[in-house]
């Protein structure tokens, strides 16, 4: 049987959507820390919401080009398991983070073409784990959660030395499609089990769950 597949309910904003989550069987929990976002939680919110997830399960902090004052502060408040890096941080911020924090950390990179492929590979030298996104649309205020989907051929059959995950555009209907175009073992989704948007829905995250454990 191949190994069971693990996914992160990002951009939580309530108590009931961390319960629904942990309830649907995720293995990580996202909280989004970026003002322009729709899911973006206060310090404060964040350090209550951490307090909901129980042992075993993830808690990931994203961040955008943060600053080392911000992630002092939020992680001096908030229980913290993974620093998920989602702006344009370089291999050389990467590395500097896992350093000053002794936190793992995932980077996100956006994929739009076969020409974005180098640069996962730059990161897979230094970041602990890699989430493998849609490249945002010009002009875009979000870095991700947008919806969007990139073309999963890009990625079929490829191999890394470090865990990886699959996001962008996800949703119960298309996860299983995407598993096995891709081989991914980990899944990530934000937009696609809300009802409206930033709001999460505890029927699509129980569904999306079953979806991805499927396929």
């Amino acid at each position: 049987m191949p190994p069971e597949v693990n996914v992160k309910i990002c951009g939580l904003r309530r108590p009931a959507d961390v319960a629904a989550a942990v309830q649907a069987g995720a293995r990580y929990v996202g909280l989004v820390f970026f003002e322009k976002s729709p899911r973006h939680v206060s310090v404060a919110e964040a350090a209550s919401l951490a307090l909901e997830v129980p042992e075993g399960i993830c808690k990931v902090a994203l961040t955008v080009n943060a600053t080392d004052a911000f992630l002092d502060e939020m992680l001096g408040a908030v229980a913290i398991d993974m620093l998920q890096l989602h702006g344009s941080e370089s291999p050389a911020r990467v590395t500097e983070v896992k350093a000053r924090y002794g936190l793992p950390v995932m980077k996100a990179v956006g994929v739009s073409g076969p020409q974005d492929l180098p640069v996962l590979d730059a990161y897979m030298q230094v970041a602990d784990q890699i989430l493998v996104d849609a490249k945002p649309p010009k002009g875009a205020e979000l870095p991700g959660g947008n919806g969007l989907a990139f073309d999963w051929r890009l990625i079929a059959g490829r191999r890394w030395p470090v865990p990886w995950m699959l996001a962008g555009g996800l949703t119960a209907a298309n996860v299983a499609e995407a598993i096995r175009m891709t081989g991914a073992r980990q899944i990530d989704v934000s937009s696609g089990v809300e009802g409206d948007v930033g709001v999460k829905d505890a029927g699509l995250i129980a569904s999306f769950c079953r979806a991805a454990r499927a396929g």
